[in-house]
């Protein structure tokens, strides 16, 4: 194993790779002169002989890095080469794995299969060969003839790794592919694939994976990039040096688990700001006044909290997910918010409850809510401002659109809802401002009331 890590490493010093990126980033234009960074100035290889894992939290960049990589999408900056020629010049060898399946419903199994092969112009018969071949390498064989409804998850997802294999890609890309599976079926996929590629029987030099599932890119790559946020970035780049098959209970598994969620949940340094060549200047989010809120609810905030104090008051955030049976996209929103409220406090992939969190946890529903409204103006400046600029208006009421502008020179335009979206469910719990959407303005509490009084005395 480590013969094979110093090879590939010798590949990455002396260029030999499929695949490399070169400062490429991904902005998007805005009407004013800001421009929203996705991800900023990136080198990445792809090299032959391993199996490359791309982990992030939500809204890193991992599926637009992944569209970059293969040409489906330009980037805005910066060059990808595919040996070495620039991609957009050269015809490229990639197959893609989705999450969804997306097969073809009104074809059969081998027709699927067949698909690319036709689109290649390759012969009816030498289609059908391959096709057969890679369905019985699958382990498909007797299923040619069935159609996608027929099939379980498991066996359509075998479906999509034939149909990329078939043509015999140099680098295979996956997004996400085991996702919508159920827990055994999406482990037994990941047994076969990396059965086939240690026996080399797997028709692609390299493997390309996006996952959110830390366990599972510890199980299959070589080597794992792990991308922060606001805007994407490379947080480490590291080779896994652990031999297979891969014992997840083993301490330097654990080890290695735990610190790939210290990096996930750690927060970002500050980085100096991108240069554009058009002179214009493009913000680097992580340099701005307002927080990214995560999308949790304080419901979801107290029952983790509530959890931890079962455990003690401290926890391994792996365990954590476990127990709770959800998905790193899932638990750390609701981590990140508890964070930033100060309930929380995140050390070395451990999630510790602080003092006040503690408090909030114990405390009846009125005392949360006083709790949460204290943590909210101290720490969250969106909220904050909603709040104070709802005090300084004679009426109370502050439009939507008012703190939408403010947000678009830091988010996209989606973005800047979902923000606001977020500011009003923890706003609301707090008592400390109200939406109404009829009118999309932000109300004082005391001033709805008094105009829905007003209201019911002229009726």
């Amino acid at each position: 194993m480590q013969e094979a890590a110093l090879q590939n490493d010798a590949r990455i010093a002396s260029g030999e790779a499929i695949i490399r990126a070169e400062k490429i980033e991904k902005y998007y234009s805005q009407p004013s002169e800001n421009r929203i960074q996705v991800i900023s100035a990136t080198d990445l290889n792809i090299v032959p002989g391993e199996i490359l894992a791309l982990l992030g939290p939500s809204g890193s960049g991992k599926s637009t890095m992944l569209r970059m990589l293969t040409g489906l999408s330009r980037p805005s900056a910066g060059q990808v080469y595919w040996h070495e020629k620039p991609i957009a010049q050269t015809e490229i060898n990639v197959s893609i794995v989705f999450q969804s399946f997306a097969l073809f419903p009104w074809m059969t199994v081998l027709e699927n299969v067949e698909a690319p092969l036709q689109a290649r112009g390759v012969l009816p018969e030498e289609r059908r060969q391959r096709s057969m071949r890679m369905l019985d390498t699958v382990g498909l064989d007797g299923f040619e003839a069935a159609y996608p409804k027929e099939l379980s998850g498991g066996m359509r997802q075998r479906v999509g790794f034939a149909r990329a294999l078939v043509v015999e890609p140099e680098v295979l890309f996956m997004d996400e592919p085991f996702s919508a599976l159920d827990v055994l079926t999406a482990e037994n996929l990941r047994s076969e694939l990396l059965e086939l590629w240690s026996k080399k029987t797997m028709p692609t030099k390299a493997v390309f994976i996006v996952t959110h599932n830390i366990e599972e890119a510890v199980l299959l790559a070589d080597r794992i990039i792990v991308l922060g946020r606001n805007p994407g970035h490379i947080r480490t780049d590291f080779r896994v040096q652990l031999q297979h098959p891969r014992d997840r209970k083993s301490e330097p598994f654990t080890q290695l688990v735990d610190y790939i969620y210290t990096v996930l949940t750690r927060p970002d340094v500050p980085a100096a700001q991108v240069p554009d060549q058009t002179g214009r200047k493009v913000r680097d989010q992580r340099q701005m006044k307002y927080q990214m809120l995560p999308h949790a609810r304080p419901g979801g905030m107290a029952g983790l909290l509530e959890l931890l104090l079962d455990k003690g008051g401290r926890d391994d955030i792996y365990r954590l997910a476990d127990d709770l049976a959800f998905e790193i996209d899932d638990l750390l929103p609701i981590v990140d918010a508890a964070q930033l409220l100060g309930f929380l406090k995140v050390e070395e992939g451990d999630a510790s409850i602080t003092e006040n969190g503690a408090e909030f946890a114990n405390s009846e529903i009125l005392r949360q809510k006083e709790l949460f409204r204290d943590a909210a103006q101290a720490n969250v400046l969106l909220l904050r401002q909603i709040r104070r600029a709802l005090e300084s208006k004679s009426d109370h009421t502050v439009p939507e659109d008012f703190f939408l502008d403010m947000l678009d020179e830091q988010f996209s335009e989606d973005e800047c809802v979902r923000q606001l979206e977020t500011a009003v469910t923890w706003g609301r719990y707090a008592e400390l401002f109200d939406f109404d959407a009829s009118r999309r303005r932000f109300v004082l509490p005391d001033a709805q009331e008094e105009e829905a009084a007003a209201d019911e005395v002229e009726d």
